[in-house]
């Protein structure tokens, strides 16, 4: 295996994101910076028996006018977001790559639900019409793998391609699996992924989770550290980015947006809330000192905030026990209180939002937040102005994965 060059950094020069509080990096950053949130009844077909209530779900996204219909009738509503994610990021980069090196791009996505709407369309026409009523496409639409396939052939990507098949923290690992792409030679790799959980069948996998929020209520479902907490609402979409080689993205005269400085991934088992504050904390502290941070260089964190409090509980202690003092001063934010968990899609947003708070000198703030119970300073009912040249972007899953992503401002450290 050719080894990693450590003099090569990987920046971010594209953001395209596809979120139920905006299409696009503009619209999402602006409802992000006002706190706005979008949770409300699930209004998808099939779904209004279930005892889940409330989501956040995707409006006014029409993929008949983002992907051509060859696309449309061979992937899912997953593939759908990510393919659309992919364009606004390539069209935010200015990207085009070059016809004679088509190897010098490649793909990572993130799944973790995977194309459940489509799968149950095909089974049903299976089960209630017979085989010859399935279509061919129900061999790949479903797998975790579309959408990295299909951005690469839609793009022409001939580089290395790679899927994460994870829970929530994938897709922060993702965008390392695509820095070490980088490091290891390749010069540009479109990033990210996006979900789309809320179908009949991926609902009532869901609700096996103890931790998911059966409230009705959409301003009281979702409530992270707070004492009133009492689970996640799920969400889908997610963002993709195009990630390039600093020297590359500057030969081409890119605007970069930021760098991915560091990442580190831990594990601590299904549900063992208490057990990932260490686990969660060691992927601190890999994270920064893979980026030369020291604790105190932390400007803001944007938390996993998963709404159940043993493990928001364990969020505020891991972040003690990395960041020492520092943490009781450090803003902590969790925009996603106000648009759901997208899985694998959410810290992607949350990669976003770190980005656009650093370019914009804002800290975001928690929706539906007001009263927090852990000792953070948890950023809730407005934003606040800060310089920010370092975020650090932390996940868990359901599963059990942690992991820590640490951003810096573009120009935010030496050559």
């Amino acid at each position: 295996m050719t080894s990693a060059r450590t003099d090569r950094r990987t920046v971010v020069t594209g953001i395209g994101v596809i979120a139920p509080n905006g299409v696009g990096a503009d619209d999402f950053w602006k409802a992000t910076r006002e706190g706005t949130s979008v949770l409300g009844p699930i209004t998808r077909e099939g779904c209004g028996e279930l005892p889940l209530r409330v989501a956040g779900e995707i409006r006014g996204f029409d993929p008949e006018r983002t992907v051509e219909g060859r696309y449309l009738v061979q992937t899912d509503r997953f593939s759908h977001y990510a393919m659309a994610a992919a364009d606004l990021a390539v069209e935010d980069a200015r990207y085009r790559p070059d016809e004679n090196a088509p190897f010098a791009t490649g793909v990572v996505t993130a799944a973790g639900s995977g194309g459940g709407e489509f799968g149950q369309r095909e089974l049903q026409n299976l089960w209630g019409q017979g085989s010859r009523f399935v279509g061919p496409y129900q061999s790949i639409a479903w797998f975790y793998a579309a959408s990295t396939g299909q951005i690469s052939i839609r793009g022409g990507y001939k580089g290395p391609c790679g899927v994460v098949a994870s829970d929530e923290a994938g897709g922060l690992d993702a965008l390392a699996h695509a820095a070490r792409t980088i490091a290891r030679g390749t010069d540009t790799v479109v990033a990210g992924g996006a979900e789309a959980p809320l179908a009949p069948y991926s609902m009532v996998c869901q609700l096996g989770y103890p931790e998911l929020s059966l409230a009705e209520d959409p301003a009281r479902a979702y409530l992270p550290f707070t004492r009133e907490a009492s689970g996640f609402v799920p969400a889908e979409g997610g963002a993709m980015f195009v990630l390039e080689d600093e020297r590359a993205a500057r030969r081409r005269g890119a605007r970069i947006r930021a760098e991915v400085a560091g990442h580190a991934a831990t594990f601590t088992g299904a549900s063992r809330w208490a057990e990932s504050r260490h686990g969660l904390a060691q992927a601190i502290r890999r994270a920064l000192e893979q980026a030369h941070c020291a604790p105190d260089e932390v400007d803001v964190v944007f938390a996993d905030a998963l709404g159940v409090p043993e493990a928001d509980l364990a969020e505020a202690q891991a972040l003690a026990d990395a960041l020492g003092a520092h943490a009781a001063r450090v803003p902590v934010t969790a925009p996603k209180a106000g648009t759901g968990r997208a899985y694998c899609g959410a810290p992607l947003l949350d990669t976003a939002a770190a980005v656009l708070a650093m370019e914009q000198g804002f800290v975001p703030p928690t929706p539906n937040v007001a009263d927090p119970a852990h000792d953070l300073d948890l950023v809730c009912g407005f934003g606040r102005t800060a310089e920010l040249r370092t975020a650090l972007v932390l996940s868990r899953g359901l599963m059990g994965s942690n992991a820590a992503l640490v951003l810096r401002a573009a120009g935010g450290r030496a050559a």
